[in-house]
């Protein structure tokens, strides 16, 4: 087969995009409704807008009791509305869930009309496939996380970006309405990123031009709003409440940071970006050095590389670090991967096609193979490991699932065999391999998975030794999220910190430690974790009398 252009490489036809879009659709919609919410972050998440079902208060994030200002309300919001919108058909929590693939969405949307805008009709396909592909987006985009609002909010000013030299009108709504919605998500890090990016762009003299001048005014016009509205509200509430949001979790925690000095964790993303950005970390690294002789010249370059930088430094130098927090990186690094497609050497692109033809292929036997010594119970290895490490746990076949996780296996294969040979090949391949990888996890693994996640066993036994009367309970190290998540699953209501009038005690116990507690005031009757659990070990405390 003779080698194809650059333009034939990128003619999708509408056959095609559908099979394109049919396969961002199953990626984004499989996880989000199925099982409880995990910790730490879907447990938190949804706690926070349990509270928003349960008392009507929009204004003010609280978990369990207890107002938790670290981050603006839009995503648990998002997360309220669609609950309240889905609740004949689904459970609270799998409602909410679906706020994370509406952002989800929103950020495929947005990452691939610029690469549409960057590289030229047909190119944006690339890009979303690419970005799909990271093993960063796999997980994290299907939990309840505020970091997906910011993630779309980020997409959308790149978007903008790339217009604001030819639409600046759309471009400076496109831009202020993707910073609004990114502070509203996760407070300071939308509009800190937005300054620095313009600023940046501003070392190329192509972008010293009236248009992109006036699509930053008008970007400026458009996040007005979003940056005054709610905290606004919100000092009119509660002025001490504004201040614990502004100073206390945002810009005094911050500089508090920076006098102390310690960066010690400043070059955390760099570490993981190796399997974080996988695969487009290295496509995007091969275009930059290919283009090296033009890469600062040309838009197409300047605004990805220039947006990956500073978003880089910005984070590395945040109060905290965490993978999620890295979301923003891929999207200026799935944009110029794309720009390595058309140059992509085919060897190259081969090997990277059969590493994920292979890589996924011994995923998807292990996976099979693990499932059916659980359901058998046979003597192999990694029955044995798994049973170790889920001690409890009884497999049983649904055949809903089962049958699903076997059409896309068997869809899996009849598409790396009938993909047409492309430079897109590879990326498209790779991007069925995780999908399928996700859909066997939320399949035929989702019954193991959750019992290890959730909170709900844990919930209902210690329910079950509850004392007939009793008047509170107060508690010693448990959490916000733990006690949400034991008050939804089994309406127990635990209060923060010792209460002397209270006649039980519920404590949790962190790793090896455990939580001194006077055995002439308080005798134990219940100790539970769950399954999988060493760190969360909870034991309930009645008081002698």
């Amino acid at each position: 087969m003779l080698p194809l252009s650059p333009d034939q490489e990128y003619v999708v036809t509408r056959a095609k995009a559908f099979l394109l879009a049919l396969l961002c659709a199953i990626w984004a919609c499989t996880g989000l409704v199925g099982h409880d919410p995990w910790r730490p972050g879907d447990a938190y998440s949804f706690g926070i807008i349990h509270h928003i079902l349960q008392s009507g208060d929009w204004l003010i994030p609280q978990i369990a009791g207890e107002s938790d200002l670290k981050n603006p309300p839009l995503f648990f919001q998002t997360g309220a509305l669609f609950a309240q919108l889905f609740s004949p058909w689904l459970s609270p929590h799998d409602g909410a869930r679906l706020a994370s693939g509406f952002y989800t969405g929103l950020t495929l949307l947005f990452v691939g009309l610029a690469g549409r805008e960057l590289f030229g009709k047909g190119r944006g396909w690339p890009t979303v496939i690419i970005l799909i592909g990271c093993l960063g987006m796999l997980v994290n985009t299907h939990l309840m996380l505020t970091d997906l609002a910011l993630l779309a909010g980020c997409a959308m000013m790149q978007y903008g970006f790339c217009l604001s030299q030819r639409r600046p009108l759309a471009a400076g709504l496109l831009i202020g309405t993707g910073v609004g919605v990114g502070f509203m998500a996760k407070s300071f890090t939308a509009p800190m990123l937005f300054l620095l990016i313009a600023v940046a762009m501003l070392i190329f003299r192509n972008w010293r031009v009236r248009p992109y001048y006036t699509s930053l005014g008008i970007a400026a016009l458009a996040a007005l709003p979003w940056l005054v509205i709610w905290p606004t509200l919100l000092y009119l509430h509660s002025p001490q409440a504004f201040m614990e949001w502004i100073w206390g979790d945002n810009i005094g925690r911050w500089l508090e940071h920076v006098r102390s000095g310690d960066f010690e964790d400043v070059f955390y993303y760099l570490g993981i970006l190796p399997w974080f950005a996988w695969p487009a970390l290295p496509l995007a690294a091969w275009a930059v050095w290919r283009n090296r002789g033009k890469v600062w010249h040309t838009i197409e370059f300047q605004l990805p590389l220039t947006s990956f930088l500073v978003t880089l430094i910005a984070l590395s130098l945040a109060t905290s670090v965490n993978n999620v927090f890295a979301l923003p990186l891929l999207l200026p690094l799935a944009l110029l991967a794309t720009a390595a497609l058309p140059i992509l050497r085919r060897g190259a692109a081969n090997a990277l096609d059969w590493f994920g033809i292979m890589t996924f292929g011994v995923i998807g036997i292990l996976m099979w193979w693990g499932w059916a010594g659980l359901l058998l119970d046979n003597h192999a290895k990694i029955t044995q490991l798994l049973k170790a490490y889920q001690p409890g746990f009884e497999p049983t076949v649904y055949a809903p699932t089962f049958w699903i996780a076997l059409f896309a296996t068997l869809l899996w294969i009849v598409m790396v065999w009938r993909v047409g040979r492309s430079m897109r090949r590879a990326v498209v391949n790779w991007a069925g391999g995780v999908t399928l990888v996700w859909i066997l996890a939320m399949t035929i693994w989702l019954p193991w998975l959750d019992s290890s996640k959730s909170y709900r066993d844990t919930a209902l036994s210690l329910k079950h030794e509850l004392p007939a009367r009793y008047n509170c309970i107060t508690s010693q190290n448990v959490g916000a999220t733990q006690r949400a998540m034991l008050g939804y699953h089994a309406g127990i209501t635990i209060q923060s910190g010792a209460a002397r009038d209270c006649g039980l005690m519920l404590v949790l116990d962190s790793g090896l430690s455990k939580t001194p507690v006077s055995r002439k005031k308080w005798q134990q009757i219940w100790k539970g974790s769950r399954p999988s659990d060493r760190d969360e070990v909870f034991r309930l405390y009645r008081k002698v009398l």
